[in-house]
């Protein structure tokens, strides 16, 4: 059994601590109650039960409650993910496309370690067919740390225009978030700007996709499929 739900900006009663805490929680303890062999919870880079961030923070808390309530579940937290035809890189790269002017998270600066789709798919193959992942925790992320900029900056480049990436502070983000908060449709909350101000990357000590057997993939080997161009797959 894999647990993937997950969301970014709460709503009426789907609050991160519902879902991605007590949730996950449910989740694990119907597991156990009907005798499900496997469990992998799909948890993320950057988790802390601590953490100032409520995303952050609820997740962290989910993986104690389902650690407590199904002991040998697998977690594994990813990084950002991309991938041919979504994700983070897309997301950025449709942005690019109708904006004269992207703005950067304050200078730019924050680390992230974006991880392939394909990678995070292969990782809860192996972790639901090796025994010895059970109990154990695993950081997913690609072979390179990349800074937000370096990040726009390759997207750019893939989609073969030329944008100025300008800094936009953190405080600048938080009234934008102020103002749109009203709006049934929000373009940014204010958990995502809490996000973008602390790196997002694999811990030194942690398992990773090396102890699952799987070699990571680089960006630069991926082609996305950007909005206008023609599908072409990942790269030999």
């Amino acid at each position: 059994m894999i647990n993937l739900v997950g969301h970014y900006l709460e709503r009426s009663k789907a609050t991160f601590e519902a879902t991605q805490g007590h949730g996950a929680m449910h989740v694990a303890q119907a597991a156990a109650t009907a005798g499900v062999e496997r469990l992998v919870h799909i948890s993320g880079l950057g988790t802390d039960p601590k953490s100032d961030s409520p995303y952050a923070r609820a997740r962290g808390i989910g993986e104690r409650l389902v650690a407590e309530a199904f002991p040998t579940a697998t977690i594994l937290r990813p990084g950002v993910i991309f991938g041919p035809e979504g994700g983070f890189l897309n997301r950025l790269a449709a942005l690019a496309r109708v904006l004269p002017v992207m703005p950067l998270f304050g200078a730019g600066e924050t680390k992230l370690q974006p991880v392939f789709v394909g990678d995070v798919a292969e990782a809860v193959a192996e972790a639901l067919a090796t025994p010895a992942t059970r109990g154990r925790l695993y950081e997913l992320g690609g072979p390179r740390v990349y800074t937000y900029k370096e990040l726009m900056q390759l997207v750019v480049a893939r989609i073969e225009r030329k944008r100025l990436l300008m800094p936009v502070p953190y405080f600048a983000w938080k009234a934008l978030v102020a103002l749109t908060a009203p709006l049934p449709s929000r373009p940014i909350s204010r958990n995502q700007v809490e996000l973008m101000q602390q790196d997002n990357v694999v811990r030194a000590d942690a398992l990773t996709s090396a102890d699952l057997g799987i070699a990571p993939t680089p960006v630069e080997a991926m082609r996305p499929t950007y909005p206008g161009q023609h599908r072409s797959g990942s790269a030999p």
